[in-house]
């Protein structure tokens, strides 16, 4: 292989979780007063940080969203991820094929440490991703689009930018790869193809994610 380290996104990728999250992200904003629709959320919010719900919901109304927005928010998520959640069909296959191998690979998620746990141990992925392989935007202050995140993983991962692949299914992490100088695969199984078409490459199945990775 001609990467020396893997970096999964979470939501979409590893965790079966934007569904859950943007229902219950745009029902939440509708109920505060601005109206979005699950495809609203998909296409606003998929793949970002939180903040960025706050910044748009800011530029677009004027206004600010409750103090207590991201903890009420993510209490909902959370009770529904213990419900609801599922691994992506086919990850576990690609993790095992990975710890086989030897391949170096972590996390890094837009998503808070407590929502990539949270999930993870719903999930039972928990025991590929120990905690120095959990890296979430929290840890840098900027999200994605910027590269910032996917430079601190490999920073500490100890690999060069050049020699690291991205495992994306959002246009802002597809973004904040390539601004990281890094090759991107892009899932298509959420987003259409030609809204990742910086990818390097894109693949439909995670069972077609592992025929890549040799």
């Amino acid at each position: 292989m001609r990467y020396d380290l893997i970096l999964f996104d979470n939501d979409g990728v590893l965790v079966d979780s934007e569904p859950i999250s943007n229902r219950h992200l745009a029902a939440y904003l509708t109920e505060l007063g601005h109206p979005t629709t699950y495809e609203d959320s998909i296409r606003d919010y998929m793949g970002a940080a939180l903040h960025r719900v706050h910044d748009l919901v800011l530029e677009r109304t004027g206004e600010r969203l409750p103090a207590d927005f991201d903890d009420v928010f993510h209490a909902r998520v959370f009770a529904a991820f213990e419900r609801e959640l599922r691994p992506v069909a086919g990850v576990e296959g690609v993790l095992e094929k990975l710890a086989a191998d030897g391949m170096p690979y972590c996390v890094a998620s837009s998503g808070s440490h407590e929502r990539i746990r949270v999930g993870h141990r719903a999930t039972g992925l928990d025991r590929w991703f120990e905690d120095d392989r959990i890296f979430s935007s929290q840890d840098v202050g900027r999200g994605k689009p910027a590269p910032d995140l996917f430079l601190y993983a490999a920073q500490r991962m100890g690999v060069a930018p050049e020699r690291c692949l991205v495992v994306e299914d959002s246009p802002l992490g597809v973004q904040a790869a390539r601004a990281a100088g890094m090759d991107v695969y892009g899932f298509t199984a959420m987003t259409p193809a030609e809204k990742l078409a910086g990818a390097t490459q894109l693949f439909s199945s995670m069972g077609e994610l592992a025929d890549l990775l040799v």
